[in-house]
């Protein structure tokens, strides 16, 4: 099981060495959020200014690297104009992957981490190109409209459920 403390300590030790400037009041206990299905990780910026990360129980016996990673990508949020993935947090996210050999990106996926997916796959879609297949629980556009979507391999998607 992970001290996501401890590992939340030497996250934003790595994030401050490297010259990020991530914000001195991030709450030293990181939440265990049991109900989260679909995101593994969170940054709440509470009311008198602190901010709270929260990490997915199903990370709990997940691989150290995959929880750094993750909180990582968390206290980058924390950070001043990061609150959302653009420009600044993206050049912070390829600095921290470069110096320390993360995969931080706007989104990760169990597969990459190392965890179960827990949430009920009610779609599926299938790359025409390269079999890579897509799992959403919702009805989301890119379950509606297949043909507007590409996947990384650039081949045209098909939905199969």
């Amino acid at each position: 099981m992970n001290d996501f403390d401890a590992l939340l300590a030497r996250v934003v030790e790595q994030v401050r060495a490297i010259g990020i400037p991530c914000s001195k009041t991030i709450i030293p206990q990181v939440l265990v959020n049991r109900r989260a299905v679909s995101r593994f990780g969170c940054c709440r910026y509470l009311p008198d200014g602190r901010c709270l990360i929260e990490l997915t129980d199903r990370l709990l016996e997940a691989e150290e690297r995959a929880c750094m990673q993750t909180l990582a990508h968390e206290v980058l949020h924390t950070c001043r104009g990061c609150r959302n993935h653009g420009k600044r947090w993206q050049s912070y996210a390829a600095r921290m992957n470069e110096a320390y050999g993360y995969s931080i990106a706007r989104t990760g996926t169990c597969a990459e981490l190392g965890v179960p997916d827990a949430r009920p796959a009610r779609y599926v879609l299938v790359c025409r190109s390269c079999g890579h297949t897509f799992s959403r629980t919702r009805a989301s556009s890119l379950v509606l409209h297949p043909e507007r979507y590409r996947c990384r391999c650039g081949g045209g998607l098909d939905r199969v459920r």
